[in-house]
């Protein structure tokens, strides 16, 4: 590391992390009445099991490099090879608009296609937004997820660092997606990326994040905060493909503003993580919005994913979908945590959820916690929900075709997760398949 703080968290260390990385004075007046609002807020008392994390264990703060490489080749030899078995560098070759490539506290490298550049597209690491565009920065940092929203955005927003700053203009689209991709590589560590997406009227952009941590057996906290604002006629897809290792907790918080006519779309597929909390919302604010959700988790043996969405339904003729699938194996736990939220004055809003989990054994769990708050009368609501497992049928009727029994298994799950997969682009749902199918060997962490 070029630079690492101590462990623990104090106004010293905020103003420390402020002056290293040399913020104007409203940040760091930001940061310390977030560090205020941290302390006063409880531990949620529902959930996962967060008794064991440490606060004062962990290291908030910490920098690889001593700047931002500006090519592949200029990165560490030990950084390069990691970035380089999870095929980073072919992805920004083939198929990617942008890519960055964040290390422990750190976006170590960053690049767009010179054709966006020219467009107006920003693409950045956060910290370097707050320095170059300060007015674009403030107008809308902190705006859809306050500081003081709940504890772990606290937390984040007293030690942010890294994340991607994103701003499309007006009617420009990018076809491809952007990436970015955390990956934290030392035990005991804080990674509170903030991630800031503007979509202008009529434009759409595709971001897609890949998380992944190696194996410790001190427990790590990841604790992003990603705000969305979405304009009139704009669309926004955020697709998430977790595979954290089991000794880190994951508590993020996700949100987005949709004005009118806008669309926002969470594909969220969530493999890794000894915990998750996670529940990206849509803010419908514009007549029309709309918010969608499409959320795959699967818990194995000593995991908890408790994850799920929020629709905040405030204008006339909004709609929101929900599909949410769950996987149970091992002792694994999952939950699906849901709100449906219609304002007075919202009529003619309608929304949709499903969730589906499937139950692999007599030691797993999956449980369910759907809220529907509805306020206006003139509205349309679905709810559908099912609890499975493996048909013994249908592992017979494999079995007898010369597969065995894991195989069989693999494609049951393959199968039933199909529909979130399907959304994903074909790169990582690849990817993403390959991941569950190493989980029901019991091959991954």
């Amino acid at each position: 590391m070029s630079f690492q703080i101590k462990q623990g968290l104090s106004e010293a260390v905020i103003k420390k992390i402020s002056a290293h990385k040399k913020e104007p004075a409203w940040m760091r007046g930001f940061r310390l009445e977030a560090y205020q609002a941290f302390k006063q807020k409880p531990m949620p008392a529902w959930g996962v099991d967060l008794s064991k994390i440490d606060f004062k264990a962990m290291s908030y703060y910490m920098m690889p490099l001593d700047k931002r490489a500006d090519s592949w080749e200029q990165l560490p030899a030990e950084i390069k090879q990691k970035y380089d078995e999870l095929g980073i560098p072919e992805a920004e070759r083939n198929f990617l608009a942008g890519v960055a490539a964040q290390y422990e506290s750190q976006v170590v490298y960053e690049k767009l296609k010179e054709e966006l550049g020219k467009q107006g597209v920003i693409f950045t690491d956060t910290d370097t937004a707050l320095k170059e565009h300060p007015k674009l920065f403030k107008k809308y940092f902190g705006t859809v997820v306050g500081l003081s929203d709940n504890k772990f955005a606290a937390l984040n927003s007293a030690a942010w660092s890294g994340g991607s700053f994103i701003y499309i203009p007006k009617g420009v689209k990018v076809e491809r997606p952007l990436q970015a991709f955390f990956l934290m590589g030392a035990a005991r560590i804080g990674q509170f990326e903030r991630t800031l997406i503007i979509a202008d009227e009529g434009s759409f952009v595709h971001y897609v994040e890949g998380c992944t941590a190696p194996i410790y057996q001190e427990s790590s906290l990841h604790a992003a905060v990603v705000e969305v604002i979405v304009k009139k006629g704009a669309r926004v897809r955020y697709t998430t493909v977790q595979n954290w290792s089991k000794n880190v907790y994951n508590l993020t918080t996700k949100r987005a503003r949709v004005e009118e006519d806008g669309v926002m779309e969470w594909v969220d597929g969530n493999i890794g993580s000894k915990a998750t909390m996670k529940y990206p919302a849509c803010l419908l604010v514009g007549e029309r919005a709309h918010g969608e959700m499409l959320s795959l988790s699967f818990a194995g043996a000593g995991q908890h994913q408790d994850t799920g969405a929020k629709m905040i339904h405030l204008a006339p003729k909004t709609t929101s979908r929900i599909m949410a699938k769950s996987v149970s194996k091992d002792g694994g736990r999952s939950s699906y945590r849901g709100l449906v939220y219609i304002a007075p004055k919202a009529k003619g809003s309608a929304s949709y959820v499903s969730c589906d989990a499937l139950i692999m054994d007599d030691r797993s769990r999956s449980d369910t916690y759907p809220v529907m708050r509805v306020q206006e009368k003139q509205v349309r609501l679905e709810h559908e929900a099912t609890v499975d497992r493996i048909g013994e049928e249908k592992l017979f009727y494999l079995m007898s075709r010369g597969i065995s029994c894991a195989e069989a298994e693999s494609l049951l799950v393959a199968g039933f997760i199909e529909p979130i997969v399907k959304e994903i682009p074909l790169e990582y749902a690849v990817e993403l398949n390959r991941l569950i199918s190493l989980e029901m060997e019991g091959s991954v962490g």
